[in-house]
């Protein structure tokens, strides 16, 4: 991948990833939880500029679920409340059954996008995600068959290898979709240099969603625009909006990314303009 698309016109697609599968509540209130709390909070971060809403599910005590009912109580609320977002669910997690992990791959209608991690990593002190070969396989082979398009989720280096190799086993429509991620501990360092490493190891003609985790979002979705790529920011991967200060909301972190894109004179997609570049 060359960096042609640097600045380019093509319009920037704002993820919100408005709650994650780990930390709720505890860490910022304004995380929302239940399917109303994240049908209304889909519906800001749609007003405010995001084309996709990255979704979890959970137990009415906040406990994440992989239930296909609750993700379908979500998309049910999601729906309600907005216009026209991309629904895209999260497959990824720790400690559950293979199968469990298919569950939110079956809601009716189906998810326009799913998340499907490359391999396997550490989740702070005491989680571990495996994600073997054998069930990145069996999660793209369900999106396939549902048409649900798979957001390769890219948490280090070896996972760019293991990209190409999905590659090799499974033929990806175009255009691939990997969500490169930033942070401590299995993540690819924060830094610029493995950031442009990074995007120029991918495979010809792949897109790229940038994450930076916590105090990195700001500074990595600045670059993520800057060299044509796309964004994900939210309160999953980071629940400041300055240090010591807690993000008010899922949508005012969008507002953030637009203003930086506004100011980086890079056009925001709508959710119809971000599924003829996803090819959905």
């Amino acid at each position: 991948m060359s960096y042609e698309n640097y600045l380019g016109d093509e319009p920037l697609i704002i993820t919100a990833a408005v709650t994650g599968g780990v930390h709720g509540k505890e860490a910022n209130p304004n995380i929302p939880e239940t399917p109303e709390e994240i049908g209304h909070a889909a519906a800001a971060v749609e007003e405010a500029g995001a084309a996709v809403v990255h979704l979890h599910a959970r137990k009415p005590n906040g406990e994440r679920t992989f239930s296909t009912e609750r993700f379908q109580e979500i998309d049910d609320a999601v729906r309600e409340h907005t216009d026209d977002i991309i629904i895209q669910h999260s497959t990824g997690g720790t400690g559950a059954p293979d199968e469990d992990r298919h569950l939110p791959l079956r809601t009716d209608p189906p998810p326009e996008m799913a998340s499907l991690d490359m391999g396997p990593l550490n989740r702070y002190d005491h989680l571990t995600s495996e994600n073997t070969r054998g069930l990145v396989d069996s999660l793209y082979d369900e999106m396939e068959e549902r048409g649900i398009k798979p957001e390769l989720e890219v948490f280090n280096d070896g996972h760019r290898n293991e990209v190409f190799g999905l590659l090799s086993r499974r033929n990806l429509a175009d255009p691939v979709y990997a969500t490169l991620i930033f942070g401590p501990g299995t993540l690819t360092r924060p830094t610029p240099q493995n950031f442009l490493n990074a995007i120029g190891d991918l495979p010809d003609g792949a897109l790229f969603n940038t994450l930076g985790f916590g105090q990195h979002q700001l500074p990595f979705s600045a670059m993520g625009i800057v060299f044509g790529g796309h964004i994900r920011v939210g309160l999953e991967d980071n629940v400041y909006y300055r240090r010591g200060e807690l993000a008010e909301s899922n949508a005012q972190l969008v507002r953030r990314a637009v203003r930086l894109a506004e100011e980086l004179e890079r056009e925001v997609a709508s959710p119809a303009a971000a599924r003829e570049i996803l090819g959905l």
